[in-house]
């Protein structure tokens, strides 16, 4: 086979030979190289040749920086494996301020620094505990009555209790006993710390069976058998205190009021009320609001202030915001624009509370648009869930 070649050709040469035509005269190819004269092919090699050399005479003039470009490049790279954490992550990353083990964590005052702060505080580096000094710091923590703001510094807060305290923020007093039941194992009304040692070591081996030995972000969560802040609230100091449906319920509603406070008291400044604009700055803090907040002055005809009660009632409320939509998609089949009226007796449903007809009208003058007194629900729900999600999830377009 591999000599067949040459002889198909002389064979088919002979096969046109005898049908009278002759062999082709055409010109071989021509590469476009060889229609260039000899001067142009000339300045094309030279170009070539100083467009390399000068490369190489670059790299020993100048290794340092080309070593730069490498390292640039690389640092890229793993810049773009940083982008895998989620903003969860991120947001823990940053706020947290204490190391133990080559594992890192919040303190109480981080976590409610970082949801109510862009940035953390200013700091040098991450504190280094010891075992020893962890115990002394959480056994300081003294009851479930006592607020964050209080423990302060004096504490830890894993990675995994961090998801859990956001996810207590957002949750409406109904989903209380739906969070106290998923620890709940046996149905008695009490959990105690060996289930919830027990739960925790599961999830920390199963995420570590499916993410495997080797990610990068294991200081984020290893398998540290320390007593946290929240162990230490719901079990006691020695551990062999039941955590009771009632204590879990006061601990969420505290926790939600306190970081309330917060917000609100960046804006009082120890009064007894904001501002219709500084309601509406805390509602669109996540999201691009300076041409609302223009729209709400213009429409404001007197300042009347909103109360910590009526700010905590709307807050409240959001956190009911999945029945709103519920109530809204029953309620309007084609999703039409909804009077004040309306609004207020789909909150009612929802929560059961009324809210202030001031609060309704403010929230109105907010968010609707062309100053018909209609709301586009759907637009305020998208607002609304990135404020409940504190900018951690997008929702609005």
């Amino acid at each position: 086979m591999g000599s067949r070649g040459p002889i198909s050709k002389l064979r088919l040469s002979t096969f046109l030979g005898r049908g009278g035509q002759q062999p082709s005269s055409l010109p071989p190819p021509v590469s476009r190289m060889e229609m260039l004269s000899s001067s142009s092919r000339g300045f094309m090699f030279a170009l070539t040749g100083f467009l390399g050399g000068s490369g190489f005479i670059y790299y020993l003039i100048n290794p340092e920086r080309m070593k730069m470009r490498q390292l640039q490049t690389i640092g890229g790279e793993q810049e773009e494996r940083k982008r895998i954490l989620s903003p969860r992550e991120k947001r823990f990353i940053k706020f947290s301020s204490v190391e133990l083990n080559g594992q890192i964590f919040m303190t109480p005052q981080d976590f409610l620094d970082s949801v109510v702060e862009s940035e953390p505080k200013p700091r040098i580096k991450r504190r280094k505990l010891t075992l020893d000094e962890v115990y002394r710091e959480t056994h300081q923590t003294l009851q479930l009555k006592d607020d964050f703001q209080n423990i302060g510094s004096k504490g830890l807060i894993s990675y995994s209790e961090y998801l859990f305290l956001l996810t207590i923020l957002i949750k409406p007093t109904s989903g209380f006993r739906i969070a106290f039941s998923m620890l709940d194992h046996d149905g008695n009304e009490k959990i105690d710390k060996v289930i919830t040692y027990r739960t925790r070591h599961t999830c920390f081996l199963e995420r570590r069976e499916v993410e495997g030995d080797s990610k990068e972000d294991d200081f984020l969560q290893k398998d540290i058998p320390v007593d946290t802040t929240i162990l230490v609230h719901f079990f006691g100091k020695k551990g062999d205190r039941e955590l009771r449906f009632e204590d879990f319920t006061l601990f969420m509603e505290s926790l939600q009021t306190e970081v309330l406070h917060m917000e609100f008291g960046e804006f009082s400044k120890g009064a007894g009320s904001i501002s219709e604009l500084d309601f509406a700055r805390i509602l669109l803090r996540y999201t691009d609001y300076e041409t609302i907040l223009n729209r709400l002055y213009e429409r404001l005809e007197e300042e009347k202030g909103i109360s910590f009660e009526e700010f905590k009632d709307f807050c409240q409320f959001l956190n009911n915001l999945e029945d709103f939509q519920i109530a809204m998609r029953m309620y309007t089949l084609a999703d039409k624009a909804i009077t004040q009226e309306e609004f207020s007796r789909a909150v009612y449903i929802c929560t059961g509370k009324q809210l202030s007809s001031h609060i309704v009208q403010t929230v109105f003058q907010i968010f609707d648009d062309d100053g018909d007194g209609l709301l586009s629900y759907q637009e305020f729900v998208a607002i609304m869930k990135d404020r409940i999600h504190r900018g951690l999830k997008s929702y609005a377009r």
